[in-house]
C-alpha cells in the first residue's frame, strides 16, 4: 500500500519511474547552496528512491570536477560567460537566489547595528583601515561604541562563488581594489586569514575577536551571527540583508538572454548590494546519457517543487520565469550524436 502510495506521488507530480529516478548521482562545488541541495536531495531520496551525494568543496573545485566530468554536475555561485561555456564543453542554468553578508564579531555590537560602504570594506580588506574606531567608520556610525582594537579580516581560503561575489562588490565600490585586487573565485587578499567554506568563515568569525568575515546569508541567519549594514548603490539607505532584498537585486536580470548575470551592486531602493545566484554545469555532450537525465530530471523537480524548501533555509527561489527559462535550457544537454537528453 505504502509503496503504491509513493508511485501515486510521483505520478503527481509529473516524474517518470524508470532510469532516470533508478541513478545515484554526485555533484560537487559550491558552498553556498550545499544545505539547499542536501535538503532537496533528502526530500527526492525520499520520494524516488534516487540518491543525489553532493560535496560541498567550493566553486572553483566544482567547475574542475565537472570539466573533468568525475562527477555528474557541477555547482557554482560564480556563472561563467557564454564564451567560457563554449570552450569548456558546458551549460550552466540558476536554480536559486542568495546573497553574502558581512559579519563581525565586536564585544558590544548587535546585528544590524553597524554600517559600513563597500569603500571602506573595501579599505578594511585593503589593509588601509585597521581598527574600528578608525575616523571612516566612527563617521558611518555616530553614537556607536567602536573600541580602539585592531581588525582582524577573514576571507575564503578555498577557490569560491562567495569570494566571487564579495570581491565583485568590493571591485565595483572601490576603483583600488578593482585596480589592486579585482574579482575572482580565488584572490590573492592583502590582509587577513583564511577559513575553508563558508562554515570556515563562519567558525573563525565566531572565535576571533574583533574579527569580519563574509558569509552566505543562510549561514549567518542560522548561526546568529552578527550582520552587518550596508549602504546599496542608491546610497539612500542603510540595509540590513533579507530574502526581499535579493528579489530586488535580481529584478533587472534579463534570464531570458544570458544567465550570465551579475547581481552585485545593482540599482534599486531595497537592493541588497551583495546578491547573487548559485548555478548548476553540465557537459554539453553526454557519454552517460542515463546520468545526465536523472541530473535533469532532479533539478527540474527542484525547480518546479523546491520553493518552499528552499525558502524555509532562507534562500530565494527563482522568479518564474527565470525557473521556465532555465528548464528550456535543458535541451542544450545532448547525448554524443547531438540529440537532446530525454529526462521525463
Amino acid at each position: 500500500m505504502l509503496k503504491q502510495t509513493l508511485l501515486a506521488a510521483i505520478a503527481a507530480l509529473g516524474l517518470v519511474v524508470g532510469s532516470a529516478q533508478a541513478q545515484n548521482l554526485t555533484g560537487a562545488g559550491a558552498t553556498f547552496p550545499a544545505p539547499l541541495y542536501s535538503k532537496w536531495a533528502y526530500d527526492y531520496h525520499k520520494l524516488t528512491g534516487a540518491k543525489v551525494n553532493y560535496q560541498s568543496i567550493g566553486s572553483g573545485a566544482g567547475i574542475r570536477q565537472i570539466e573533468s566530468k568525475t562527477v555528474d554536475f557541477g555547482a557554482s555561485d560564480k556563472p561563467l560567460n557564454d564564451e567560457a561555456l563554449a570552450s569548456k564543453g558546458l551549460v550552466q542554468f540558476p536554480v536559486a537566489l542568495g546573497g553574502v553578508v558581512p559579519v563581525v564579531n565586536i564585544a558590544g555590537i548587535t546585528p544590524g547595528q553597524l554600517r559600513l560602504t563597500g569603500t571602506v570594506l573595501a579599505d578594511i580588506y585593503l589593509g588601509k583601515i585597521t581598527k574600528w574606531n578608525a575616523p571612516a567608520i566612527v563617521a558611518l556610525n555616530p553614537g556607536l561604541k567602536l573600541p580602539a582594537a585592531r581588525i582582524a579580516p577573514v576571507q575564503r581560503a578555498d577557490g569560491s562563488g562567495t569570494s566571487f561575489i564579495f570581491t565583485s562588490y568590493l571591485s565595483k565600490t572601490s576603483p583600488e581594489w578593482e585596480a589592486k585586487v579585482g574579482a575572482a573565485t580565488s584572490v590573492k587578499w592583502p590582509v587577513g586569514t583564511g577559513g575553508k567554506g563558508n562554515e570556515g568563515v563562519s567558525a573563525f568569525v565566531a572565535r576571533l575577536p574583533n574579527s569580519i568575515g563574509y558569509v552566505e546569508y543562510a549561514y549567518a541567519k542560522q548561526s546568529k551571527m552578527t550582520d552587518v549594514l550596508l549602504q546599496n548603490a542608491d546610497g539612500n539607505a542603510f540595509l540590513q540583508a533579507s530574502d526581499e532584498s535579493f528579489k530586488a537585486a535580481a529584478a533587472g536580470a534579463n534570464w531570458s538572454k544570458s544567465f550570465y548575470q551579475i547581481l552585485t551592486n545593482q540599482p534599486g531602493k531595497h537592493a541588497w548590494p551583495i546578491s547573487g545566484a548559485t548555478f548548476i554545469l553540465m557537459q554539453a555532450k553526454q557519454d552517460k546519457p542515463q546520468q545526465a537525465a536523472a541530473v535533469l530530471q532532479f533539478f527540474h523537480w527542484a525547480l518546479q517543487e523546491g520553493d518552499a524548501k528552499a525558502a524555509a533555509l532562507d534562500y530565494v527561489p527563482m522568479p518564474p520565469a527565470a525557473k521556465a527559462a532555465a528548464i528550456r535550457s535543458f535541451v542544450r544537454v545532448t547525448d554524443l550524436s547531438g540529440k537532446p537528453i530525454v529526462y521525463r
